[in-house]
């Protein structure tokens, strides 16, 4: 029989009312904190990533297929022919195999790998800038031209008034669809009419259109800047044939795929004359603050484990010292240094274990209320959303408990110690 474990079980269940148990308890409060602030901030920062991510990928799609000229702009694309090969069924129900580089013992190697899905969907699309011109006011625009083949699955999320643009296959429709800013600095309500002023060689052109739906997606960049037309209007303005578009948006099943998937499509499908890259890759600004969120992750968990570790420290310090007869005696009877320790580390993964299980429980129980009742919000003009979302994963939280026990208990084995100086003769005729 493992007698240390037993010893450890039998001090931790009866343990009476005195300063050691109030100690003892301070202690699981402190690691429940520590294990429930971690939890939340592990779910609320990962949702906040994943909501943001989501909302400039259902506006852009994953990967942007358009010519290859250096001299086009993100607001305004050259044309490329519409019928190509990929289009529309691009890698659909499709995997595709790549090559990962990893490092083993300083050697660089290479593994094949599979994506876990291939393409979902392939829209075209075309942009084109102008000035919106009504009730006296002005307001800079980016037209969006989107086709029969457009997925109005994320745009239905956000639209806030009015209806979606409708299709007429004979002529192009001249609805308009504007975010919920442009509405409001241009006071245009649903059904309102609109010009929109383009200029061509230095010429004015002028198309009128009328106000259909307005959608408000929180990012400010987009909402602020962009407004979504036929397509077929957009070809017409630049003097484009039919079979004319801007470029395609592309939009994989797994977005752990996008770059591998990014990359096959560069170098293994599209002609030599058109370009592929990410989102990622277009927006790097936006990435790189999201990607900066991971910093401010890592700073509350370690100093949240920070915390755990210090309090535990101060409470297995005060264990030993008040236990300091019980470790006398042991000693005398035969036991080893390292086995009094173990009781103490038994004993403090009890408590460890005790905080982390509370810690869970408040965690996913605040997490859990944020989901269904969203009551901590955000100011959606600095953070593209109005509350603040919650991502829970599984092995997150199963790496977050198993982490702070390992590291907790890892940094208690040196203060324990201490039991090594603890005379057997001094310890049992102490008082």
């Amino acid at each position: 029989m493992n007698y240390e474990y037993f010893i450890a079980r039998k001090v931790a269940t009866g343990q009476k009312k005195s300063f050691t148990r109030l100690i003892i308890r301070i202690a699981i409060i402190a690691i429940a904190l520590s294990m429930s602030v971690m939890i939340c901030s592990s779910a609320l920062i990962a949702g906040f990533k994943q909501e943001i991510s989501e909302k400039i990928f259902g506006f852009w799609g994953h990967i942007h297929i358009t010519g290859s000229s250096i001299y086009q702009s993100v607001i305004e694309n050259d044309p490329i022919d519409k019928n190509q090969d990929f289009y529309p069924n691009l890698l659909q129900d499709q995997t595709v195999t790549y090559l990962d580089r990893i490092e083993i013992l300083g050697r660089e190697m290479e593994r094949e790998h599979i994506t876990k899905g291939g393409v979902s969907h392939v829209q075209t699309f075309a942009l084109r800038s102008g000035i919106i011109q009504a009730n006296n006011e002005i307001e800079g625009i980016v037209l969006k031209g989107a086709g029969d083949d457009f997925n109005w699955d994320f745009m239905a999320d956000y639209l806030q008034e009015g209806e979606l643009l409708s299709w007429n296959d004979s002529t192009a429709s001249s609805e308009i669809l504007i975010s919920r800013q442009t509405a409001d600095r241009l006071k245009l309500q649903v059904e309102d009419r609109l010009r929109v002023v383009f200029v061509e060689k230095d010429e004015p052109i002028q198309r009128r259109f009328v106000v259909k739906g307005i959608f408000k997606t929180g990012l400010e960049e987009y909402d602020s800047r962009f407004a979504l037309v036929d397509i077929r209007k957009i070809q017409q303005l630049m003097g484009w044939k039919e079979n004319e578009v801007g470029g395609f948006e592309v939009f994989v099943e797994n977005i752990d795929d996008l770059n591998p998937i990014a990359n096959h499509i560069y170098y293994n499908v599209l002609p030599e004359d058109l370009y592929a890259e990410t989102i990622e890759e277009k927006f790097r600004e936006i990435f790189q603050w999201l990607a900066l969120q991971d910093i401010n992750e890592v700073v509350i968990m370690t100093l949240m484990v920070l915390v755990a570790i210090i309090n535990m420290i101060t409470a297995l310090l005060i264990l030993i010292l008040e236990r300091t007869n019980m470790i006398g005696t042991l000693k005398a009877l035969g036991s080893s240094n390292w086995g009094v320790r173990k009781i103490f580390l038994y004993y403090a993964s009890y408590i460890i274990v005790l905080g982390i299980f509370w810690g869970n429980l408040i965690g996913l129980a605040l997490c859990f209320l944020q989901d269904k009742f969203r009551f901590i919000t955000l100011d959606e003009q600095n953070y593209y959303l109005d509350y603040a979302p919650v991502d829970i994963n599984f092995w997150t939280i199963l790496i977050l408990n198993i982490g702070t026990l390992m590291v907790v208990l890892l940094f208690l084995v040196i203060p324990s110690y201490l039991v090594t100086r603890i005379s057997p003769i001094k310890a049992i005729r102490f008082k």
